[in-house]
């Protein structure tokens, strides 16, 4: 499976932006949808974005829609771009390889993580 490394994450004022980044390292990345969840302490890991194989297809947490954008490229790499940030935005931010029918299905294949914490 996959080895997936994000990075990108840091501190910033609400209504700033990040970009998240997920590298991936092994075979077939181009065979896996990719997905972003994130989770504060206490809680469920919740979701956020996910992109389907060909990158043709996304989805998007409600929270989220309009203010986040995932996309990839064909060699080894997921973003998350992060506009408009709000304070409850803050989470550890994990990526995450999956399938796509129709929507996304997540495995148990997850990156360390990357802080996000949006100050108001």
């Amino acid at each position: 499976q996959l080895q997936l490394v994000e990075s990108g994450g840091g501190l910033v004022q609400a209504g700033g932006s990040l970009r998240l980044s997920c590298v991936a390292s092994g075979r077939a990345f181009s065979r896996y949808a990719m997905g972003w969840f994130r989770q504060n302490p206490g809680k469920e890991r919740e979701f956020v974005a996910a992109i389907s194989w060909s990158g043709g297809s996304t989805n998007y947490a409600d929270s989220v829609k309009g203010r986040f954008t995932i996309s990839r490229d064909a060699k080894n790499t997921v973003y998350l771009q992060m506009n408009s940030l709000k304070p409850e935005d803050t989470a550890v931010y994990y990526c995450n390889t999956g399938t796509w029918r129709d929507t996304y299905y997540s495995t148990d294949n997850w990156g360390q993580g990357t802080q996000v914490t949006v100050s108001s």
